[in-house]
């Protein structure tokens, strides 16, 4: 297991100040990385982004939206993401992904990640447990969210 690199983000919507992973230890995060125009994101990935902020208990699961953008960058700015938060009443904490200017966004390019949507769910003790490309059947997260907050904290163990 690796520890999970730190998020590199421009702008934050929907939390009063920005989060960091090392200020959510303890928690089990779910990090939903998605784009604007990515049909498998707004079809599966941010609906299931959204059964999760729902269904799980905010002080043990903090789900976070990773908007990164790696293509069709003059039409996703941060004023068409405010609507586009609004319009699909996402109300869980959402990351603008630092950009390279050049190349892969920050964090998209420190995770690895291979294109939208993904998912990466870090344990509380901040190590990537799961990485994947695509849409992920709801049982089976909820099933890994599950056995991640039923794990022993290592502190106390």
């Amino acid at each position: 297991m690796i520890p999970a690199p730190e998020l590199d983000v421009a702008q934050w919507f929907n939390t009063p100040t920005p989060l960091t992973l090392a200020g959510l230890r303890g928690k089990v995060v779910a990090l939903h990385a998605f784009q604007m125009l990515c049909p498998g994101c707004v079809a599966e990935g941010l609906p299931q982004a959204k059964r999760m902020a729902r269904l799980f208990d905010p002080a043990r699961v903090a789900v976070i939206g990773l908007h990164t953008v790696f293509e069709h960058h003059a039409v996703m700015t941060p004023e068409a993401l405010a609507v586009f938060i609004r319009e699909y009443r996402l109300g869980f904490p959402i990351a603008v992904d630092r950009p390279d200017g050049q190349g892969l966004p920050h964090t998209m390019a420190a995770y690895g990640l291979e294109g939208t949507p993904s998912l990466v769910l870090i344990d509380r003790q901040g190590r990537i447990r799961k990485q994947s490309l695509g849409a992920q059947d709801d049982m089976a997260v909820g099933a890994e969210i599950g056995l991640l907050l039923g794990e022993k904290d290592e502190a106390t163990a």
